[in-house]
């Protein structure tokens, strides 16, 4: 039992984890959000009827607790005078603007707040600018409405995703594009350790591994790839944008694919072995610039590029973790159990060679 779970379990963990990643990638509800709202300003002292559509929400159902404010900052909020409920998703909050607000600017950001307690909160940054004709803060602070204080917040559903309203239901590709990338890059250093154990070594099977998970490297880097083209297509309106990420991507799939235009061109094994070797490590290490530093340099859509985080508490919630870590994982289990089956083929191949041309020796 216990060798069979050495030689085995690997598998199976990985199995299990890509599998309980696309099960709870796509069944887990995404939270409540606010997906639109009219008007998006209004002036100082006007009564202003904000229009909110909801998504993934029970407006209906929780109208008796439905509680609505407008935040200015993190200290002046303003709640609904009036909260009348159209359905499910759609809901009119009346809100009495006071004639000076507590800034010095001459238009204030507010922040939309929704609560109930089937939902939970949910909030829309800058969803009202609100224009004012002069500018007093010492007034404004003290003759600032005495509304419904912001207390006794519910929490929602426990187990539910990040509402983000340019991912909205597009934020469940984070659990195949991303770890797809994560195991390109594990399984691309496993083929470096390969290598650099052939050119110690001289054996043929360190070359038939590296070969091996170079090929599936390359074959996670596509899916990656397209992954991230069906996601761009949603985000950011084209599945190519010319984004510098999606370039060096690019670039670096086809430095990757040349090592097998260098393997297939030369005859003798073991000149094509060392130098693939040694390619193969020049493409590591290229693959690194311009994935990782490239990218950062300039601007970037993508996110962890041109100043733009990645994988922080905005992006990645621990709801998220759940699920995105052990995809991560799962997913290298499976690119390393592909990169064996690989490796066996290519030693069987290797054995029938020889096998052909007299007694069977294999390295």
């Amino acid at each position: 039992m216990k060798q069979w779970i050495q030689k085995k379990g690997w598998k199976l963990l990985g199995v299990v984890l890509v599998l309980y990643s696309i099960l709870m990638g796509m069944m887990v509800p995404l939270h409540s959000g606010i997906s639109a709202r009219h008007p998006l300003s209004a002036q100082a002292g006007d009564t202003t009827v904000l229009e909110i559509e909801g998504y993934n929400t029970h407006f209906a159902q929780a109208q008796d607790h439905l509680r609505v404010w407008l935040m200015l900052g993190d200290q002046w909020t303003l709640s609904a005078e009036h909260v009348a409920v159209v359905d499910e998703r759609h809901i009119k909050a009346t809100f009495i603007l006071p004639d000076l607000l507590p800034v010095d600017q001459q238009v204030g950001s507010f922040t939309l707040v929704v609560d109930n307690p089937i939902d939970g909160v949910t909030l829309l940054p800058e969803a009202l600018f609100v224009r004012q004709t002069q500018i007093d803060t010492q007034t404004a602070i003290a003759h600032w409405p005495q509304t419904d204080p912001m207390i006794e917040l519910h929490s929602g559903p426990a187990l539910t995703f990040p509402f983000r309203n340019i991912l909205r239901e597009t934020i469940r590709n984070t659990y195949f594009h991303v770890p797809m990338w994560f195991a390109m890059i594990f399984i691309f250093i496993g083929s470096v350790i390969y290598s650099l154990r052939y050119l110690r070594h001289q054996r043929a099977d360190d070359d038939r591994y590296a070969a091996a998970l170079t090929t599936t490297g390359i074959v996670l880097g596509i899916l990656g790839l397209f992954t991230g083209m069906v996601w761009a297509n949603y985000t950011w309106g084209r599945p190519w944008s010319g984004d510098i990420k999606q370039n060096m991507t690019a670039i670096a799939l086809l430095v990757y694919m040349a090592y097998f235009v260098l393997r297939f061109s030369l005859e003798d094994n073991e000149v094509r072995a060392r130098v693939s070797a040694a390619y193969n490590i020049f493409a590591f290490a290229a693959l690194i610039p311009l994935i990782f530093v490239i990218p950062r340099l300039t601007d970037s859509l993508h996110p962890g590029n041109g100043g733009n985080p990645a994988l922080g508490s905005e992006d990645l919630d621990n709801t998220m973790r759940l699920v995105f870590y052990p995809a991560v994982i799962g997913w290298t289990l499976i690119g390393y159990w592909m990169s064996q089956l690989l490796w066996r083929t290519n030693k069987l191949k290797a054995y029938l060679e020889a096998y052909e041309d007299g007694p069977p020796q294999l390295k």
